[in-house]
């Protein structure tokens, strides 16, 4: 991994390929033209474009990993019920066993109950021997219907196992190629970086934060965000969040990570929102596709603003127009313009929660200013 300085500039592309010689092309990707043939605004979008893919593939890895964990706990699960249902299974089959056994030893009384009334010393004590009788008959049919329930629902069981770990198999290996897909997007990023001068980062550095300047005068302009942050004040958990989010600017982006020493995006907002004492989806998509939406024009602090039209990056809303989130490898968690990256929308984990009143936002940090720290 290249240095973090370095990094801040590869938000994603390809921008390599137009200053050195042409590296292999991942699937889906493009190749560059030659770099005179290119404007710093179309190396910049070849960059975000390149990170954006290695943030799609984190969140991947993220979701699998997630699935794997549950399906190894459905296997022990199903393991455990495995072993209770064949030792129940032996059980019956020892009472089957015993029953058969006492019908061979008791088959010479097994006569007509005529013959038993004829040959008993009273007609009473042969009525209650039928009777017994009768009573261990009817004690052997549930029995037996029992051993074969138990027989099925231990091949049902194992069945289910079987099943259950080729799918922690599959999952497993989905997780191993999501991780290979970033990794591998990561070594692009650093064969580009390595390639540039610092003529050429400066001049991209400056293109992303025009970029973002115009994109949040825009969003702002266009009344998406309200005309006043008055009476947005957070729940009490949101609250809590935020705090939390914000006490963690400066550590560092690592992908998959979940904290407490580095975080990626939406690692960052689900130990936030844990922190508030409300459970959210691990990863980015899953918080957009399962949390109530919220519009922008109503967002307040504690919100998750999601990006990109597939959802794959999540930031905390902090208010004032301004996100903390995790931005991508080599950077650290930071204070942005909440259009610092394309916005597809806003959910709220606590829609029924309401304000806290004499709400007091708190200070964001001071590295938030400075000029390195406003490019993503």
């Amino acid at each position: 991994m290249v240095s973090g300085l370095l990094l801040r500039w590869a938000c994603a592309g390809s921008v390599v390929s137009a200053l050195v010689a042409p590296l292999p092309l991942l699937p889906g990707a493009h190749a560059v033209p030659a770099p005179e043939k290119r404007s710093v605004t179309a190396l910049l979008m070849d960059l975000q474009r390149l990170y954006r893919e290695a943030e799609e593939s984190t969140e991947t890895y993220n979701a699998t990993e997630e699935e794997l964990t549950a399906q190894r706990r459905r296997v022990a699960d199903l393991n455990r019920r495995l072993a209770a249902a064949r030792a129940a299974a032996r059980d019956g089959r020892g009472a089957a066993g015993r029953f058969a056994r006492q019908q061979y030893q008791n088959s010479s009384v097994e006569i007509s109950s005529y013959v038993r009334l004829l040959l008993a010393r009273s007609p009473r004590g042969a009525l209650d021997q039928r009777h017994v009788l009768r009573r261990a008959a009817a004690a052997r049919t549930p029995a037996v219907a029992r051993l074969d329930r138990g027989e099925r629902r231990a091949q049902a069981l194992a069945g289910a196992a079987r099943r259950a770990l080729d799918a922690q198999e599959s999952l497993a290996r989905r997780r191993q190629e999501a991780r290979d897909g970033v990794r591998a997007r990561l070594r692009e990023v650093e064969e580009v970086l390595a390639s540039l001068t610092a003529a050429e980062l400066d001049a991209l550095a400056r293109a992303e934060r025009r970029g973002t300047a115009t994109a949040q005068r825009r969003l702002v302009a266009s009344g998406s965000l309200g005309t006043a942050e008055s009476g947005r004040a957070p729940s009490a958990k949101g609250a809590r969040a935020v705090r939390y989010a914000l006490r963690q600017v400066g550590k560092p982006y690592a992908w998959g990570a979940e904290g407490p020493s580095s975080f990626d995006c939406s690692g960052l907002t689900q130990r936030a929102w844990d922190a508030g004492g409300r459970d959210i989806p691990r990863t980015s998509q899953q918080q957009w596709a399962r949390l109530p939406r919220v519009p922008l024009s109503r967002l307040r602090p504690g919100d998750l603003v999601v990006y990109y039209p597939t959802a794959t990056h999540v930031a905390l809303y902090v208010g004032e127009g301004k996100v903390v989130h995790a931005p991508r490898p080599g950077t650290r968690v930071r204070v942005s313009p909440i259009a610092t990256n394309p916005v597809l929308g806003a959910v709220r984990p606590d829609p029924k929660a309401r304000p806290v009143p004499d709400y007091h936002p708190p200070k964001l940090p001071e590295a938030t200013g400075r000029a390195a720290d406003a490019v993503l």
